[in-house]
């Protein structure tokens, strides 16, 4: 990996995380959808990286995250849960061809079929994580579970605008 992706991961991580803060965190639909779009930060780290690098982006971005929402450790635990099972779902979503050096995940280079298929179980099992221990329990099992599926799905339609918008097919 060379310099310029490491500084272009950077810029785009910082860019997430604002956009998080300042703009996700008020979008919020009917009092039922949440949108953290912040994840894409994980879904987009390229599959050769390092699993523990891996894990330590997940688990710094969401100490970040913890650290505006006044959360004390929420965002980080579902962050690294994401990051964990993306390890493994990766290897399960590897095209037959396998992936090119460096392989970048985007909904460009890899189609909308196999990018949904990819992103949102991880999404999914994300938002579970975070809603359920913000919620302390299964009292409330429903009606967090409905958060968690309409949270879910809006946040895979704001992660589809920002990748049509933000990512040119690659040559």
């Amino acid at each position: 990996m060379n310099r310029f992706n490491v500084f272009g991961g950077l810029f785009r991580t910082l860019l997430l995380i604002l956009a998080q803060v300042i703009l996700f965190k008020n979008l919020v639909l009917f009092d039922s959808a949440f949108c953290f779009g912040y994840i894409l930060i994980f879904l987009m780290l390229p599959m050769d990286t390092n699993p523990i690098v891996q894990l330590l982006v997940g688990f710094v971005v969401g100490i970040v995250i913890d650290s505006f929402y006044n959360t004390l450790g929420i965002h980080a635990a579902a962050s690294v849960l994401l990051v964990y099972l993306r390890i493994y779902w990766s290897r399960v979503m590897t095209p037959s061809g396998g992936y090119d050096s460096g392989p970048k995940i985007n909904l460009r280079t890899q189609g909308l079929g196999w990018f949904v298929t990819y992103t949102y179980p991880l999404i999914f099992v994300h938002i579970l994580l975070l809603l359920f221990i913000e919620a302390a329990g299964f009292g409330l099992f429903w009606q967090t579970l409905t958060k968690v599926f309409y949270s879910s799905v809006f946040t895979l339609i704001i992660i589809l605008i920002i990748q049509y918008l933000f990512y040119k097919k690659m040559k």
